[in-house]
């Protein structure tokens, strides 16, 4: 019987500054590595920069067979313990890996980082870049944001967003029970605004 590799994504938790040195000697040793990195423009007196920053500070993701690979990554300089609950470390799914490149890909949205779940509305975005996301829906003055909270690792990532562009959550629920089609008209109508923006 021939042994299939069981690939899972999982957070390292690395020491503080070392995220990546730590994922290019992943990437060296050939585990498969992500890091999450915000290109931001800063200012210094004499120049201005283009920098990447991680978009969590302290966490490198790796896509590993546990089994296997869970000693190499330890013996990674830098890795300091795998993410999890207990001893057991929290597997991380394929959809959360994704929506984190495709908000790195948007560094003008992401306003910051959160370290708990906000109280607020459930919704899903309707269109746009982070069209189906899910995400708990704050406000802050007269501004609407969106966290989007991945509790595999208990840190969020808050994003501006339009608030015509979000749907509650028990709305979507009722609209794929009804198949109401007055929504769908409702959702192209929306698509066509943001495009127009």
């Amino acid at each position: 019987m021939i042994d299939v590799p069981n690939l899972l994504w999982y957070a390292v938790y690395v020491r503080s500054r070392h995220e990546k040195k730590v994922h290019q000697m992943l990437l060296e040793r050939e585990v498969k590595s992500f890091l999450p990195l915000l290109e931001t423009w800063k200012q210094w007196s004499d120049r201005k920069k283009k920098v990447s920053d991680p978009l969590f500070r302290g966490y490198v993701f790796v896509n590993i067979d546990m089994r296997k690979d869970h000693i190499n990554v330890l013996d990674t300089e830098g890795v300091v313990k795998f993410i999890g609950i207990g001893k057991k470390p929290s597997v991380i799914g394929e959809k959360d890996i994704d929506w984190l490149r495709k908000l790195v890909r948007e560094p003008d949205a992401i306003n910051g980082i959160v370290a708990a779940i906000p109280a607020g509305q459930r919704v899903r975005v309707l269109a746009g870049p982070f069209k189906d996301l899910e995400g708990v829906v704050v406000k802050q003055g007269r501004e609407m944001r969106l966290v989007v909270f991945f509790e595999s690792i208990m840190q969020g990532v808050e994003v501006s967003i339009y608030p015509d562009l979000l749907l509650p959550v028990s709305s979507v629920a009722s609209e794929s029970r009804c198949g109401d089609v007055a929504k769908h008209s409702d959702i192209v109508a929306v698509e066509k605004h943001f495009l127009r923006l």
